[in-house]
């Protein structure tokens, strides 16, 4: 059996993939679509090109591009500022200091779970604290907490 695949075969098959996309969370059958895509263009304009070739013209690209998305792009798109946190967020939570604060120096402290993505943060206090107080958090102020001794 000859199996014969026309260049609108790839088109449908990445607009398919892509829109498979839309359920997933990983963004990978989007970049198998695009290759899929990429031979279907490529088979518009070398239409002798055979089926062992698009297949693997297709395992590369879409390789690639996977790749290219999770080694590059991914790492790239991750916030990592505390702007715009959500002060309603953190106000209200206890930890424990690990480091007082200094005269020109910020101290520093650890909730027992992670929150808003980090155990530990930077905090400034109006009263006197010393190592393995419990604090509570009452506001933002930039990326750095203000807390009053508990």
């Amino acid at each position: 059996m000859d199996l014969t695949l026309l260049y609108w075969h790839w088109l449908v098959f990445g607009m398919a993939l892509m829109m498979i996309e839309i359920a997933l969370p990983s963004f990978t059958a989007l970049w198998f679509g695009l290759g899929a895509v990429l031979v279907g263009m490529l088979l518009w304009l070398v239409p002798s090109l055979s089926v062992s070739w698009q297949v693997f013209i297709w395992a590369v690209s879409s390789a690639l591009t996977t790749l290219f998305w999770f080694r590059y792009f991914k790492p790239r798109a991750v916030n990592k500022t505390m702007a715009g946190l959500s002060r309603e967020a953190i106000v209200g939570e206890v930890g424990h200091v690990i480091a007082i604060p200094r005269e020109h120096q910020r101290g520093r402290l650890r909730f027992s779970i992670p929150v808003l993505g980090s155990e530990e943060w930077d905090f400034i206090c109006r009263q006197e604290v010393q190592a393995g107080d419990r604090v509570v958090v009452v506001d933002l102020s930039g990326n750095t907490l203000v807390v009053s001794k508990q």
